[in-house]
């Protein structure tokens, strides 16, 4: 059942920095086992990178449960990294994470979102096809595979 009525998306701002990087290690931590390693996002720098490029939070409760990290590129937008707290996971908040990202490329003008993930992390490769996203290659890395998908979004002209 999906029930979002008390989540709101907002701006995150320096000082949510600690918070995301929390979320953020929480909500990969499940992939450790899985790849025998930290994944990137957990070893990032949250303090830099949210001075860089925008993120946006999912919050309820005054307690972030969610967020979307994106750049804008010149023909499309990036998405860097979601996630989403286990115990609010299969609520449909990463749904509106990710729509959020499709608004703020239509108001950017961009007609195409893009994304990599990791081959092993299955529920996720599934979710984003789930979502309209599709497989555009595979590369080695880290002796594993990584998965960039992208989603044309809706009147584009085609490529």
């Amino acid at each position: 059942m999906t029930n979002n009525s008390s989540i709101q998306l907002r701006p995150a701002e320096p000082a949510d920095a600690a918070a995301i990087r929390d979320i953020v290690r929480v909500a990969y931590a499940k992939w450790v086992p899985v790849i025998g390693r930290e994944p990137l996002p957990m070893r990032a720098n949250y303090d830099k990178a949210i001075a860089e490029h925008p993120f946006d939070l999912a919050v309820e409760d005054d307690r972030i449960v969610g967020m979307i990290e994106t750049m804008l590129a010149d023909d499309h937008l990036w998405i860097e990294n979601v996630c989403v707290a286990p115990n609010v996971q299969g609520r449909g908040i990463g749904r509106l994470l990710l729509e959020l990202a499709e608004r703020k490329a239509i108001e950017a003008g961009r007609a195409e979102l893009r994304l990599l993930t990791n081959g092993a992390f299955e529920a996720n490769v599934s979710l984003y096809k789930k979502h309209g996203y599709i497989v555009d290659r595979e590369e080695p890395f880290m002796n594993g595979v990584t998965v960039y998908m992208s989603k044309r979004l809706a009147g584009s002209p085609p490529i």
